[in-house]
């Protein structure tokens, strides 16, 4: 089993290969020596970038705004591409994340229970500036259909609240 750990790492992205509808969705954390990629679902990115920045605004919230983390996502995006090679090292089956008071640092911790773990430690702004583009990179996505909310295919989409005629 395979651990990987980064304390406030380089970069650390979500990011996709692909075609809308037909993405593949990766984190991927860099330091001077190692870069390192792991799979996930679309859905989990979604989760994770929204849960951080929940975290984030409780442990302003619990500190009086007194932790080094900022009220919300300041500038300096970083929308270059995933870096290469794109190599997954596992498919994560779990996420979990967490504050540490002590060193101020969020922890999130991408695993699988057979191959192994991507432990990663980011400063406030580190993972308001995580959660900004993981939201971005999952928005980029198909656009919903304006009846059905379901994703639009450029070939086309059968609407099933359209009785099935084909929208585009």
């Amino acid at each position: 089993m395979t651990q990987f750990e980064f304390d406030r790492p380089q970069r650390f992205v979500a990011g996709t290969v692909g075609q809308p509808g037909e993405r593949e969705f990766y984190l991927q954390a860099r330091n001077d020596v190692e870069i390192v990629s792991v799979a996930l679902d679309k859905e989990q990115v979604r989760v994770l970038a929204e849960r951080v920045d929940a975290l984030l605004n409780h442990v302003l919230e619990a500190t009086g705004a007194s932790a080094a983390i900022p009220a919300m996502h300041l500038g300096s995006d970083d929308l270059g591409p995933l870096e290469v090679p794109i190599e997954s090292a596992f498919q994560v089956q779990m996420l979990s994340i967490t504050w540490d008071s002590a060193k101020e640092c969020v922890t999130i911790e991408a695993s699988s229970e057979e191959e192994g773990s991507l432990t990663v430690h980011l400063s406030g702004f580190q993972a308001r500036a995580f959660a900004h583009r993981a939201v971005a990179v999952v928005s980029a996505g198909r656009k919903p259909c304006p009846i059905c909310s379901q994703p639009l295919d450029p070939r086309g989409h059968l609407c099933p609240r359209a009785n099935g005629y084909r929208r585009r």
